[in-house]
């Protein structure tokens, strides 16, 4: 891996808890990667989602689009989000890091944090926003901004459009994958880890395209049913954190341990949850034929090789769960406005497209989808280098 343009740690005064935040690559100045907090985030870990975040801004270079890719960033703390300490932190944390916010790193909601929760503690922080280097960018500040804050404000059966791109975009990969396989959506089965803002949408757009969601996983463990899960009274009996009340279920659901989802009889897993859930020891485990990472670096490197042996393909998360950045970007910049259905249709072409020419290329070289999408990426950096220059 190549090594980033800034790498710091920061330790906070009151609890000696460290945050991080490391910025692979600059575009124009700026640089774009969310924030998560979750207990044991680690240097190595933000360092790795910051480059991650290079590659998927790159995938979305469009010369004719409105939005022109930044670089990647990523932030991490190391807290459990649920400590009664975790929001003070964040504050201190954004006071901490309020410079570079105002000049070169966007950042959003990410594993652990939900967006509101990022806006108030920003603005507590005394920031104007968390996205705001990206201001000096745009043709009309104020027009994007009410653009965006209209589109946050739309919802669709309950649930935000900015929580639905992303899973939009997740079932999407799936659903193309699928396509070329020829395999029907209703001969499908589905396992998710991770119910929250991602896992939550891509269960609802995969059941309503037909395929059927058999389990899913929460901090409690792994709901189950061969016949199929009600997604939607799951996603209604959801808190904040994606943690299913079990009153919720009927009587063929099941309550299995936590890891349960990995081997279940499903075609396809999405892990969409934490990082590493799939290592060289559990990955023989996994029945399915698709692994589709909705969540960042699910799959550890090292488990590839035997599962890719095994005819398991892994979809990876530079590409699948990228609909939510590029979505804020397409959005701010002005190539889709505050509508649900634009914003899907977009999301779905761009999307189709990707996959498409990430799967051809890896068949046509003989490598795994993975390693075309950085291939695909790294043909498009030097494209942006000669148009705006390197910023390292």
């Amino acid at each position: 891996m190549a090594t980033p343009l800034m790498s710091l740690t920061w330790t906070d005064h009151l609890t000696g808890r460290q945050g991080f935040l490391v910025v692979d690559r600059l575009v124009r100045g700026v640089a774009s990667g969310g924030l998560r907090m979750r207990p044991g985030c680690t240097l190595e870990e933000v360092t790795g989602l910051a480059r991650g975040m290079t590659l998927k801004e790159a995938l979305y270079y469009d010369p004719a689009g409105r939005y022109v890719p930044l670089g990647g960033a990523k932030g991490g703390i190391d807290c459990d989000p649920r400590d009664p300490e975790a929001y003070p932190l964040l504050v201190r944390y954004l006071r901490a890091m309020r410079p570079y916010i105002e000049r070169f790193w966007t950042t959003g909601e990410d594993l652990g944090l939900s967006q509101d929760v990022v806006d108030r503690a920003a603005a507590e922080a005394g920031l104007v926003s968390s996205i705001q280097a990206v201001y000096p960018l745009l043709d009309d500040e104020a027009q994007a901004r009410r653009r965006l804050a209209d589109a946050f404000a739309v919802e669709v059966d309950g649930m935000g459009l900015d929580e639905l791109v992303g899973g939009c975009g997740v079932a999407e990969a799936a659903l193309t994958a699928l396509d070329r396989a020829g395999v029907p959506y209703t001969e499908t089965r589905v396992a998710l880890q991770g119910l929250g803002t991602m896992g939550g949408a891509t269960a609802r757009f995969l059941s309503r395209a037909g395929l059927t969601v058999v389990a899913v996983a929460d901090l409690k463990g792994t709901i189950a049913n061969p016949a199929g899960l009600d997604v939607e009274a799951l996603l209604a009996a959801r808190d904040a954190h994606g943690t299913v009340d079990r009153a919720a279920l009927r009587p063929g659901d099941r309550e299995l341990p936590g890891d349960a989802w990995l081997s279940a009889r499903a075609e396809v897993l999405v892990p969409a949850a934490v990082s590493y859930a799939i290592d060289a020891e559990n990955q023989e485990r996994v029945t399915a034929r698709w692994i589709v990472e909705a969540a960042n670096m699910p799959v550890r490197a090292e488990a590839e090789p035997p599962l890719a042996a095994r005819g398991v393909t892994v979809l990876p998360d530079v590409v699948v769960n990228s609909g939510t950045n590029a979505w804020w970007w397409w959005t701010l910049f002005g190539d889709v406005g505050p509508d649900a259905e634009e914003a899907f249709a977009h999301t779905r072409r761009a999307m189709r497209a990707l996959v498409g020419r990430m799967l051809a290329r890896a068949e046509a070289e003989g490598i795994t989808p993975r390693a075309a999408a950085h291939a695909l990426a790294a043909d498009r950096l030097p494209e942006l280098a000669d148009r705006f220059g390197w910023y390292r």
